[in-house]
């Protein structure tokens, strides 16, 4: 199972994760589930790793659930059931949370638990022919615990929709209803990501960390805790301006010249 998933660090601290079972067009059971999320963790807390990049081998990202896990856990009481969903929800909300920018590298078909990866992901980049659905309705299932980060995405009128017909749509759709940034030729995808990493690397590592931790603060928050959330927006850039990483960054931009994490 070690070769489910491949890893790749380059020198730049970027950690290609990519999902390694083209026969099941890389869907994932319980084993993924627990391998992924273990890598994730370590990645988070590893110095060397700054971005993440999450995609599939051969012609699909991922297919969401493997078909043999499925008939497993329609053999499993509710309680045993109510365990196996749990730990898909700890990969979701491990992988939304990350401290580390992640990229999903979209470069074929994306359904059911493939979308909540997508969804879960910082930035997300897939070629034109790369295909997406919300299809557990039509296995009599609901997409339960990649709903948070779904809805997040698409809104909850788009939501209304395609959780509820199970529909295809392709790249371009995904685009204009919000759950990818760009979608490019297959043959540029590795460049479009690329370009993009690039743009991330130029950010501090603590800075970009503290800039996640800020959108999902001021998001989850309503007027009723504007006081609260105004004291806690001005701590965190204070922490920032005096901390080493913000003294460096000032005083690289003042001094015309790259900050020590490009380098």
């Amino acid at each position: 199972m070690a070769e489910s998933i491949l890893q790749e660090l380059n020198g730049d601290g970027v950690l290609t994760l990519t999902l390694n079972r083209p026969e099941v067009r890389n869907a994932f059971d319980d084993t993924l589930i627990a391998l992924l999320t273990g890598l994730l963790l370590k990645a988070d807390r590893d110095p060397a790793v700054r971005v993440i990049i999450l995609t599939g081998s051969g012609d699909a990202f991922c297919s969401g659930g493997d078909v043999g896990w499925m008939k497993k856990t329609a053999g499993l009481d509710a309680g045993q059931n109510y365990e196996d969903a749990l730990r898909l929800a700890e990969l979701m909300s491990v992988l939304n949370s990350l401290g580390k920018p992640t990229v999903a590298r979209i470069n074929g078909s994306a359904f059911g638990g493939g979308v909540g990866l997508v969804a879960c992901c910082d930035i997300g980049i897939a070629a034109n022919d790369a295909s997406f659905a919300l299809s557990e309705v039509r296995l009599g299932l609901v997409p339960a615990v990649i709903s948070p980060y779904v809805i997040a995405a698409l809104g909850v009128r788009q939501s209304r929709r395609y959780m509820l017909t199970g529909e295809r749509f392709n790249a371009a759709h995904a685009l204009s209803l919000g759950l990818i940034h760009e979608t490019v030729e297959a043959e540029g995808l590795d460049h479009n990501v690329g370009h993009i990493v690039s743009l991330l690397l130029k950010g501090g590592p603590m800075a970009l960390r503290e800039s996640k931790e800020l959108i999902a603060l001021v998001s989850h928050t309503d007027r009723s805790s504007n006081q609260t959330i105004s004291r806690r927006t001005a701590e965190i850039i204070a922490q920032i301006r005096v901390s080493p990483e913000g003294q460096e960054g000032l005083g690289a931009f003042l001094e015309k010249r790259s900050p020590s994490w490009e380098h």
